[in-house]
């Protein structure tokens, strides 16, 4: 569904008033807050500047009953892909390790569906959320933490490959440019034939789900931004676009505590965990019971200052070219509720440890895949967005309108 749309980011002045709806189905609303109440200690966050469009998070979500782990002796300069191939493990792996096992982890959880975001090789708050979420939708203890049962049920539903990273010969389109130097200044941007990647390194980072640091250091001596079609490197096995859909998505859950996206089957079983970044204290993301009004890939990005908190509000908008580093990334889902949407971003690593002008950021990876799953007209429930607001308890979501924005302008 290319085309040229223009994306508004935050709320609109007179929506930041507006009565939240109540949610239908109120016993799987209960359910929902009970199970993640149990499963996660929320922690307030306190207000931030929001400035520039990202700014760090001010508290991690910690576990209900922290497990103590012991370091295990691995560094994360031995990362290299026969260390993570190995599984020589010492269990548990969780907070405070990094290395091969931490790599081996990330990217079975990205096979397995349950997102870590970046791949890092560090242990960090997306990596134990998705983990915690694993267990607990399999019926493991939720210790946010790898033991020998867990990997084991992690290695299969993530496939039982036989390696985690593998040699891959690049093809043609994994080094397509072109690379764009991206301006600071929006109205620079604006001129920009497109939104592009600045780089070849960043264009194989969100190929493979993973940080230029790993990437380099699976592959010593290699100038990435040098590779051509037909070069090989180590990269991580992640999932493929094309993996099949366990069970149709029925639904969306968005947690503000938790910081993470879940899509649910009719049942109610967790399908696909994303991490996420929300709207801050001041610029908070809706709470209640919305609907997916439309889906664009390559969107525009309409820049409106007036309804962003963090602009002057007689500064003159403008249109910024679609690619994976404008602001709302590879794709735009926007919501039943004006000015807001489930996007990409051009800043994978912030993902779970930043705020929003108070829409639903998501990797552009992990954007594109929930895009090509979700239907127009999905539910989507917030809840615990707006600490001290009640939450809704009752009634159905309203029915997803027909996206009104007009294409944007030929450039």
């Amino acid at each position: 569904m290319d085309g040229l749309v223009p994306i508004y980011l935050g709320p609109n002045p007179s929506t930041r008033r507006m009565r939240m709806l109540l949610s239908r189905r109120a016993a799987l609303a209960a359910l929902f807050v009970l199970s993640y109440a149990g499963a996660l200690r929320a922690q307030a966050s306190a207000p931030a500047l929001l400035k520039p469009a990202v700014v760090a998070a001010a508290t991690p979500i910690l576990p209900a009953k922290p497990v103590v782990v012991r370091p295990n002796g691995e560094r994360w300069a031995q990362i290299t892909a026969a260390a993570a191939n190995a599984r020589a493990n010492r269990f548990p792996i969780g907070r405070g390790h990094a290395g091969p096992a931490v790599l081996r982890v990330q990217t079975l959880l990205d096979r397995a569906l349950f997102s870590p975001g970046m791949i890092d090789g560090r242990w960090g708050q997306n990596t134990e959320v998705a983990l915690r979420w694993l267990q607990v939708r399999e019926g493991l203890p939720a210790t946010g933490a790898v033991d020998s049962a867990t990997m084991a049920r992690l290695e299969a539903l993530a496939g039982t490959p036989d390696t985690v990273v593998h040699r891959r010969a690049l093809r043609p389109e994994d080094v397509r440019g072109p690379f764009t130097p991206i301006p600071s200044d929006i109205y620079a941007q604006a001129r920009l034939a497109c939104s592009c990647y600045e780089s070849l390194t960043e264009r194989l980072t969100e190929i493979f789900h993973s940080s230029a640091g790993v990437l380099r250091q699976l592959n010593p001596g290699v100038k990435l931004d040098s590779l051509r079609a037909g070069d090989s490197i180590d990269v991580p096995l992640v999932r493929t676009m094309d993996v099949p859909a366990p069970a149709p998505i029925a639904e969306l859950w968005v947690s503000g505590s938790g910081r993470f996206v879940h899509a649910m089957s009719a049942e109610g079983r967790i399908l696909y965990h994303f991490p996420t970044t929300l709207g801050a204290t001041f610029d908070p993301s809706p709470q209640g019971d919305f609907a997916v009004a439309s889906i664009h890939e390559n969107p525009w990005w309409h820049y409106q200052p007036r309804i962003l908190a963090h602009v002057p509000d007689d500064r003159p908008d403008a249109r910024i070219p679609p690619g994976p580093n404008n602001a709302v990334g590879r794709v735009w889902m926007s919501l039943s509720v004006p000015h807001y949407g489930i996007h990409g971003t051009k800043s994978p690593e912030t993902i779970g440890y930043a705020t929003s002008a108070g829409c639903v950021r998501l990797t552009n990876w992990d954007a594109l895949f929930l895009s090509r799953r979700v239907p127009v007209g999905t539910p989507v429930r917030f809840r615990d967005t707006r600490p001290g607001e009640a939450q809704p308890t009752g009634g159905p979501p309203p029915a997803a309108p027909r996206d009104t924005a007009a294409p944007a302008p030929p450039r």
